[in-house]
């Protein structure tokens, strides 16, 4: 066996590694309930930050580490195509050992095409990783990696081949094309079939008990003036919240609702309902939110891209984060901190405590329905378009 040969499989088999841990990632969540995740290069070792700032739960949760979710709750996840495809790989370097052909120039050329397919793909997702989630995978990585040294050992096989007969190379690449495509769409029909059908939950999660905003705490954000209405509980320096703003926005079902905003946040200096302050900052933030009133998306879109630094800044001194804030939006300075704009944060808590809200952010109610606290993540797509199929109406038991 040569060496370029002995590198292709462990690269194929390292892929195989990296890519079915980040599939069983993802499947375990498959429940409902929350899960470490193994954002880790040494078997067995889960992320040391399970928590929705660590970058292994953002790539994770993003809308990009799944396809069909409207169909499938969660979706289909990149990585167990990803999986198969550096299955068939290794099972096309066996080949060639077994059945001595290494120096065959068919197979070797199909090879290295095929290896184009992961490492195309590696500089997609890692595009998406880098410049859109701005968070990296220690799995992914890996997976990159051996995308990459697959294709490397590849051309290393292909160049070091001897023998030039190409004779009917077309039927080979075909035969092999469709070997490959078998390779990855059984596993993917599979985990169709058997994905788990959770429509049953749609509704079934509470309603506002007092949906009446009398005193006019709920904060119209979107651009969306039609649809069905729909009351976002949130916390503008919440990561959780910010992975659902995204998560929402990819799913294209933003055009059927009409958002208003909740203000919940998780920051005793104002809340107290919580007995610790887990955002520090979130009371400024969510004043200078309703301060922004009519530029309140810019005020959240721009909290959502600075929460590390409001956070970290407010937990060491809070006049400096609303220094940061002000500095952004100086139209605001004289509202942010106001007696005013308190008695309205003031009276948004209110309003959830006449709706006996849990304390958690995000919630979403459409049209009064509760939308799953188990499906604002990985389930957000096949859940919410259920809710407004349905109406909100209970799905059965």
């Amino acid at each position: 066996m040569r060496p370029f040969t002995i590198l292709f499989l462990v690269a194929a088999a390292c892929g195989m590694y990296f890519a079915g841990f980040s599939t069983w990632d993802f499947v375990s969540h498959l429940d409902r309930d929350v899960h470490s995740v193994h954002c880790s290069f040494t078997p067995g070792l889960v992320d040391t930050d399970p928590s929705a700032a660590s970058g292994c739960h953002i790539t994770l949760m993003s809308p990009y580490s799944s396809v069909f979710r409207a169909a499938i709750w969660g979706g289909i996840p990149i990585a167990l195509p990803g999986l198969a495809v550096f299955a068939f790989l290794f099972f096309r370097g066996l080949d060639l050992v077994l059945n001595d052909r290494q120096d065959d120039k068919r197979a070797t050329t199909f090879l290295l095409l095929a290896t184009l397919l992961p490492v195309l793909t590696s500089l997609g997702m890692g595009y998406l990783s880098l410049a859109v989630l701005g968070a990296t995978c220690k799995l992914c990585i890996g997976t990159y990696l051996s995308s990459f040294l697959v294709l490397i050992s590849a051309i290393g096989i292909r160049a070091q081949g001897v023998g030039e007969e190409m004779d009917g190379f077309g039927r080979e690449l075909g035969l092999s094309f469709a070997e490959g495509v078998g390779f990855v769409l059984i596993p993917v029909l599979l985990y169709a079939a058997m994905a788990p059908d959770y429509s049953h939950y749609t509704g079934t999660c509470g309603t506002l008990t007092k949906p009446e905003d009398t005193n006019h705490v709920l904060l119209p954000i979107g651009q969306q003036a039609t649809g069905k209405t729909t009351v976002e509980v949130f916390d503008p320096l919440c990561p959780s919240c910010k992975g659902f703003e995204g998560r929402l926005a990819a799913s294209g079902l933003q055009g059927e609702l009409k958002r208003q905003a909740l203000l919940f946040p998780l920051d005793n200096t104002c809340n107290w309902m919580v007995t610790t302050t887990v955002h520090p900052g979130a009371c400024m933030m969510s004043e200078a939110v309703l301060c922004g009133d009519a530029n309140a998306d810019k005020v959240i879109a721009w909290a959502f891209e600075h929460q590390d630094e409001v956070r970290e800044t407010a937990a060491k001194d809070p006049d400096a984060a609303k220094a940061l804030v002000v500095g952004a939006f100086p139209e605001l300075k004289a509202c942010i901190g106001s007696p005013a704009v308190k008695s309205r944060l003031n009276k948004s808590l209110r309003y959830a405590v006449a709706n006996q809200l849990p304390v958690l952010t995000p919630q979403i109610y459409v049209d009064n329905t509760k939308l799953c606290d188990a499906d604002t993540d990985l389930g957000l797509d096949y859940a919410l378009t259920n809710l407004l199929a349905n109406g909100g109406a209970k799905g059965k038991p």
